[in-house]
């Protein structure tokens, strides 16, 4: 049996995963991408991982190699680039310094990088919901926010392969400062730090009470958040209802240029459900161009959460 090795590399985590040729992850292995600053010795605690799990099955088995997928992870060169969640600056050779460093300890595997979110939308498309649709757009929803389009059964890479950045599309010009220099990107609105950064201002303009007010400000989580709605947390639950809001507006505006049949949602924060998924589906027809309502059908992701980069990265190997 063949295999391959995908890894997803996240702002937080980091996941190594071996995969079969029927799509199963069969061993994992993980990193905590925040205890590293110096990018070497990162790449260098990749190999050994890796190195790891292909010593599980190089005795009878074939590894086809291994696909990455990286917050803007580039398709073309191999590398990532000004990585806004990542602890790591500027462009690092991912590719070349990987194969480098596998072949000095005698493993001869090609590595392929694309964007996180990009293997999230393949993943999708080989092993989950997405297998009979040709037009999508993956939404990851985590430290950031991600996004992988699909048009006409092939993923959109663009002519500098970095296409499908909804995460920073601008949504209000003079906005909460993103991470990758501008202001009011969608991410620094719907994703896990953006929803509590929402939380954090509404604590401040309210009197109201909340059951978040008895949390330390400073280790409120998007978790909290959720759990507070649960409650019926009035200030969680509104929440809840602007985050929807501004990630519908970047979904109903990547929506109206490429016109998918589904959007897939992804991550953390997809897992609060209807608190997060009734309103989205609410203002998403609210903001969309006439011609393009009701056309669209929003759902969760059909593979774990774990998984579904870590499939589509090593789906990059076939």
């Amino acid at each position: 049996m063949d295999y391959s090795i995908g890894i997803d590399i996240g702002g937080t985590n980091t996941v190594i995963g071996l995969v079969d040729e029927k799509g199963n992850v069969v061993a994992k292995e993980k990193l905590k991408t925040r205890d590293f600053t110096i990018v070497d010795e990162y790449l260098q605690a990749i190999t050994a991982k890796i190195e790891l799990l292909a010593d599980r099955v190089k005795e009878e088995n074939l590894i086809l190699g291994v696909g990455i997928g990286a917050p803007n992870g580039n398709y073309y060169h191999g590398t990532i680039e000004y990585a806004p969640n990542l602890p790591f600056n500027g462009i690092i050779e991912l590719k070349e310094i990987l194969e480098v460093l596998l072949l000095k300890d005698g493993y001869n595997l090609k590595v392929t990088v694309t964007n996180d979110a990009n293997a999230a939308a393949i993943g999708e498309m080989i092993y989950g919901k997405a297998k009979d649709v040709k037009n999508f757009i993956m939404i990851t929803l985590g430290t950031g926010v991600g996004s992988g389009i699909v048009v006409n059964g092939k993923l959109v890479y663009g002519h500098t392969g970095f296409a499908g950045e909804v995460g920073h599309t601008i949504i209000d010009p003079d906005g909460r400062q993103c991470n990758c220099g501008r202001k009011g990107c969608v991410e620094r609105y719907a994703s896990a730090t953006g929803i509590v950064i929402t939380i954090k201002e509404m604590l401040d303009n309210s009197s109201d009470n909340s059951v978040l007010r008895n949390i330390d400000r400073d280790k409120i989580t998007s978790k909290d958040i959720y759990d507070a709605a649960v409650k019926g947390d009035k200030t969680a639950l509104e929440c809840f209802d602007y985050t929807a809001k501004q990630l519908a507006l970047g979904i109903a505006n990547a929506a109206e240029i490429t016109s998918p049949e589904k959007v897939y949602l992804f991550g953390g924060l997809s897992k609060s459900g209807d608190f997060l998924l009734k309103p989205l589906k609410k203002y998403m027809e609210e903001f969309l161009f006439s011609i393009f309502q009701n056309t669209i059908d929003i759902e969760l992701s059909g593979l774990k959460e774990e998984d579904a980069a870590v499939l589509g990265a090593a789906a990059l190997c076939y």
